[in-house]
């Protein structure tokens, strides 16, 4: 299979004993290229600097809510955003799960990085964490080319977001026992509109669940997924990997 991950975090400090190795052993297997996408700064100068040493990788720079303090230096992201492998805007977005910001300070953060992604015309990577009302206002009125990640809302809101034209990404949580609301939003999602991703380290797919992920796992995501559309496995790599290829011009 051909596969396309897009959405990692190997600058992650859980890939620091065996980063290198692991992605070497990556590339010469079925893995043929990651997104690899910042959360905060530092991270994203991580992101530029993987990009850099591997044809196969390219940068998602941004900020996550998490880090939505340090939107007082978007000037830094968007120098980032004219590397040459710099592809999207992200990880940016909403999350009032841990809420770790006020509500007011993470809509600040989404929007300006919103707006840096419409003025030098990238795509964005969306993270909304039981913000859903919020982030659908907001995406309604800007209106972003982009993927929601990890996606963890209903079909009626998977449908929303494939009707502005987004793409949704689905980890390994497609292969729980509890993935019910999961499965049923990929049923409802257009094919060119569907993406594979780890999120590594974190969401592990079945058998694996708990351990650090990594995009080795990916063929029993990409699995799961094929089977809620009715396809073959092979045929669910090839059309995520065209549809991640096709967003993030790689």
């Amino acid at each position: 299979m051909r596969i396309v991950d897009s959405h990692a975090h190997y600058d992650d400090s859980a890939f620091d004993n065996d980063r290198y190795e692991l992605l070497d052993e990556l590339f010469s297997g079925d893995i043929c290229k990651i997104v690899n996408v910042g959360c905060s700064v530092k991270s994203s100068y991580s992101s530029i600097a993987l990009a850099e040493k591997y044809p196969g990788i390219y940068a998602a720079v941004g900020l996550h809510p998490d880090s939505a303090d340090e939107i007082e230096h978007i000037d830094e992201i968007r120098g980032l955003c004219s590397h040459e492998k710099a592809v999207a805007v992200g990880e940016i977005g909403l999350d009032y799960h841990y809420e770790n910001h006020s509500r007011e300070v993470q809509k600040r953060a989404f929007e300006e990085q919103l707006k840096l992604a419409s003025e030098l015309q990238l795509p964005v990577i969306i993270h909304s964490r039981d913000a859903w009302e919020d982030t659908l206002d907001i995406l309604r009125r800007y209106r972003p080319t982009g993927v929601m990640h990890c996606f963890s809302g209903s079909a009626e809101i998977a449908r929303e977001i494939a009707r502005m034209g987004m793409y949704v990404g689905f980890t390994g949580v497609v292969t729980f026992k509890n993935a019910k609301k999961a499965l049923k939003a990929l049923e409802v999602i257009p094919a060119d509109r569907l993406l594979a991703e780890t999120d590594c380290p974190y969401m592990a797919p079945e058998p694996n669940r708990g351990k650090r992920n990594f995009s080795g796992y990916m063929p029993y995501t990409i699995a799961a997924m094929a089977a809620a559309k009715g396809i073959s496995p092979e045929e669910m790599a090839e059309i995520t990997a065209e549809n991640a290829e096709r967003l993030f011009r790689i």
